[in-house]
């Protein structure tokens, strides 16, 4: 089925859609990983983009119901160069285009994606439309104009719990009352440490791997006060991934303000960015982003170089930690831009990239029997 893509400068691409009719909109990035599309649609950090995948052949492994990252897809729409409809993988459920069709979520392909890329890196990320409906490109192109830019705008809200839950038995236990949190089912047997987690848009990979360290894990929603979490009295602190721009998320920053030096806390891409601001830091938008997992970074504490998985259009002001407490302790090797900090007064510390690797290396595994260490002492 003939489709049409319009970016909001005017740029035109062809293309055909492999999920049958439809339109959407979003601010379109690219993600450069070989592998972990189901991950990728279903992190919700992605909410609001089109997502374009370099690799040229995906859907060749199919869908597998336990590589979901979140409840359901996050991002608007799936750009591919060549869709493959016939799997070849054991664990695979069913079609990627009929997982993408139950969800609703338009897939298209025969589309040069190595072009669609380098406008994005040329031009930055930007708004556009999907459309087999409206093949007109000026009407497209008036249509994409009109989208509601990310950066500016709070979409953490769009994505975080309604209802606090415990993780249990590899899923969420929505055991507790929204407005009261209930200490006595605070543990289950055998974990060591409690960790209260602000859900900024929150992986499930993240959480496991926060169990297997030990950790017995409360997710909060996004806009939990700091007198709440401390009534809860947690061994340690997580700050979530998340969409968007962190600079209108004042209420989180004013929480994470008076939750640092209480606890350990550990926080992760969004989560590093409002750290960064409780801090007095400041963030920007990056141009096209860091959207894939082959990103070089160097930890400063061991010398070493990590290969991580990354998804963020926002990053903090390197120079802006100067003065701040704030020491650096990872970097990006492609662009020298700020990807860790700790601050050992306050007994805190970010990495701007997804430690759990899902889909990802394992190089950063590390950091989460980090963060139980601080928490033992």
């Amino acid at each position: 089925m003939k489709a049409l893509l319009a970016f909001e400068d005017g740029r035109i691409f062809t293309c055909k859609s492999f999920t049958g009719p439809g339109e959407t909109i979003g601010e379109v990035v690219f993600n450069t990983s070989m592998t972990g599309y189901q991950e990728i649609l279903t992190d919700p950090s992605y909410y609001g983009q089109i997502i374009t995948m370099t690799y040229p052949l995906i859907g060749n492994y199919g869908v597998c119901s336990k590589d979901i990252e979140s409840d359901k897809i996050h991002a608007r729409a799936l750009i591919v160069k060549e869709y493959i409809d016939f799997y070849s993988n054991f664990r695979a459920t069913e079609t990627l285009a009929k997982y993408l069709k139950k969800e609703k979520i338009l897939g298209v392909e025969e589309l040069d994606t190595r072009a669609l890329t380098r406008h994005i890196r040329n031009k930055g990320a930007m708004g556009a439309v999907i459309s087999t409906f409206d093949l007109d490109p000026e009407s497209l192109i008036k249509k994409a104009k009109k989208i509601k830019p990310i950066q500016g705008n709070d979409l953490v809200k769009k994505v975080t719990t309604k209802t606090p839950y415990l993780w249990h038995n590899n899923m969420p236990d929505y055991i507790l009352e929204k407005d009261s949190i209930n200490l006595s089912i605070w543990r289950y047997k055998g974990k060591k440490y409690s960790v209260a987690v602000l859900d900024f848009g929150i992986k499930y990979n993240i959480i496991r791997c926060l169990e297997k360290a030990g950790c017995e894990v409360l997710v909060l929603p996004a806009e939990t006060n700091a007198d709440i979490i401390k009534k809860l009295k947690p061994d340690g602190i997580f700050l979530s991934n998340g969409p968007g721009d962190p600079e209108p998320l004042n209420y989180a920053v004013n929480t994470i303000k008076h939750l640092l030096g209480y606890c350990p806390i550990f926080g992760i891409c969004l989560g590093m960015q409002l750290m960064a601001l409780a801090m007095g830091a400041k963030t920007f938008k990056i141009k096209f982003g860091h959207r894939g997992a082959n990103q070089p970074v160097k930890n400063f504490l061991t010398n070493k170089i990590e290969i991580t998985s990354q998804n963020h259009g926002f990053a903090v002001d390197i120079n802006s930690i100067k003065e701040k407490g704030i020491e650096m302790t990872h970097i990006n090797l492609n662009e020298n831009s700020l990807e860790g900090f700790k601050n050992n007064a306050l007994n805190a510390f970010s990495i701007q990239y997804h430690p759990e690797s899902s889909p990802g290396p394992h190089d950063s595994l590390y950091l989460f029997n980090q963060f139980t260490k601080m928490m033992a002492l």
